[in-house]
C-alpha cells in the first residue's frame, strides 16, 4: 500500500521565454502554462528563472554605463510581493489544484532601487507558502539584483512532499544544497535563464552535473527548468552585430527531471519551448540511501557540522527606549520573516535560528 507520506506524482518543468518586461502578459502566460501542465497530470510545476518578466541580459553585452538605461524600465516590470501577479498565479494554482514554483523580479517595497532575483513556492491551496530570494547574484548580475538572506535557505511542506529550491548558480554552492537536504527536502527546483554566451560558459553541461549531484548525493528529485530565448529579447537587445551574436549563442537552455540515481526521469528539453513531465516516486530514494545516507549513517557528524543563519535582514531594527538593554527586530515589509528550526509559517515571527546540523542518533 502506498504511503501518503511518500507520495507517487507527475512533475512538470516549464521551459518558455517570457513577455520580455511585461509582468501582466508573462503572468498570463504562466497561468495559462500552468493549466496547461495540469491538463496533463502534473501536480508539481517548475518555471524558470525570473521568469516573470525576464533576465537582464544588457548587463552581460554592453558597459555598466550603457545597461544602465534599462534599470528603470526593468524596476517597472519588476513585481510586488504579495501584489496583482502573485494573486493570479495563486488563484490558478489553487483552481488547478498544483503546487508551483516559479521565479519573478520581485521589487523591494522600501527602496525603489533594489529588486530581488526570487523564486516564490506556492500551494495548491493557493497559499503563498514562501519566497526565496537568491543569496548571491552571479558576475554581472551585481548590477542588478541584491541579496537575499538565509530566511529561505529551508524546505516547505507540499502534498507532493518537502520542497526546496535555488535559482541558477546557487546550485553550485554545496553547502546551501546539504542545508536544504539536511531539512528533509525531497523535491528540489533549480531554474536558470536561457544563457547565450558559450564563449564564455557551456550553460548546458553545468546544469545536468549540479541537478544529477545533487540528486545522486541527497537521493532526492531535482526539476530544471529554465527559459527560452525569444526572438522578441533579440530584437530588443541585439542592436548591433557584436551584441546579436552575443546573444545568439546555441544551445543555451535545459530543462529536465532528474531522479535519486542522478539520471533523467523525463526526456531533456533544450532550447525550445515546451513542458517536459516526469513521474517521481518517493519511495524510490529508500533504496539508495542504504548505500549512501549523507544525512544520517553515512556521515560524520562529530568531525563535519554546518551553521545555518536564518535571521532575516532588515534594513531597521527600532530599540525599544522602555527597555534600551533587548532591542527589539521589527520585521520589514521587504522581508520574509525567518524559519525557527520547527519551521515556523511565514510571516509568524523575526529573530535569528541558527542550526546545527548533526547525527539525530
Amino acid at each position: 500500500m502506498k504511503s501518503n507520506r511518500y507520495p507517487k506524482f507527475t512533475a512538470a518543468a516549464v521551459q518558455a521565454a517570457p513577455i520580455f518586461l511585461d509582468a501582466q502578459a508573462t503572468t498570463e502566460k504562466a497561468c495559462a502554462l500552468i493549466r496547461k501542465a495540469a491538463g496533463e497530470g502534473a501536480t508539481f510545476i517548475a518555471f524558470p528563472e525570473v521568469f516573470i518578466a525576464g533576465y537582464a541580459y544588457w548587463n552581460w553585452i554592453m558597459s555598466p554605463l550603457e545597461g544602465s538605461a534599462w534599470f528603470k524600465r526593468f524596476y517597472l516590470a519588476a513585481i510586488d510581493v504579495p501584489g496583482p501577479e502573485v494573486q493570479a498565479l495563486q488563484r490558478t494554482a489553487e483552481a488547478c489544484g498544483v503546487t508551483v514554483v516559479i521565479g519573478v523580479n520581485e521589487r523591494s517595497p522600501v527602496s525603489m532601487g533594489t529588486i530581488y532575483n526570487t523564486n516564490l513556492i506556492i500551494g495548491p491551496d493557493g497559499k503563498l507558502l514562501g519566497r526565496h530570494r537568491k543569496t548571491v547574484p552571479t558576475f554581472a548580475e551585481k548590477l542588478t539584483w541584491g541579496y537575499g538572506d538565509g530566511s529561505s535557505i529551508r524546505t516547505y511542506d507540499t502534498p507532493v512532499g518537502k520542497v526546496g529550491t535555488l535559482a541558477c548558480g546557487e546550485n553550485t554552492n554545496t553547502l546551501a544544497r546539504f542545508a536544504l537536504l539536511a531539512q528533509g527536502e525531497q523535491v528540489h527546483v533549480a531554474n536558470y535563464i536561457a544563457y547565450p554566451f558559450r564563449k564564455s560558459y557551456d550553460i548546458i553541461e553545468p546544469i545536468k552535473i549540479r541537478a544529477a549531484a545533487h540528486s545522486l548525493e541527497g537521493k532526492v528529485f531535482t526539476v530544471v527548468s529554465s527559459s527560452a530565448m525569444s526572438q522578441e529579447i533579440l530584437d530588443l537587445l541585439g542592436t548591433t552585430p557584436e551584441r546579436l551574436e552575443l546573444l545568439s549563442g546555441a544551445p543555451n537552455a535545459f530543462s529536465g527531471i532528474f531522479g535519486p540515481d542522478g539520471l533523467l526521469v523525463s526526456p531533456p528539453l533544450i532550447d525550445e519551448e515546451g513542458i517536459v513531465y516526469g513521474e517521481i516516486d518517493l519511495e524510490k530514494g529508500f533504496e539508495p540511501k542504504q548505500f549512501h545516507d549523507i544525512l544520517g549513517h553515512y556521515n560524520r557528524f562529530d568531525i563535519f557540522e554546518l551553521r545555518l543563519h536564518q535571521r532575516s535582514l532588515s534594513p531597521l531594527v527600532i530599540v525599544d527606549q522602555a527597555m534600551p538593554t533587548e532591542p527589539n527586530p521589527i520585521s520589514s515589509p521587504d522581508l520574509l520573516s525567518s524559519a525557527s528550526p520547527d519551521r515556523a509559517a511565514v510571516g509568524e515571527r523575526t529573530g535569528s535560528a541558527i542550526f546545527t546540523l548533526k547525527s539525530s542518533s
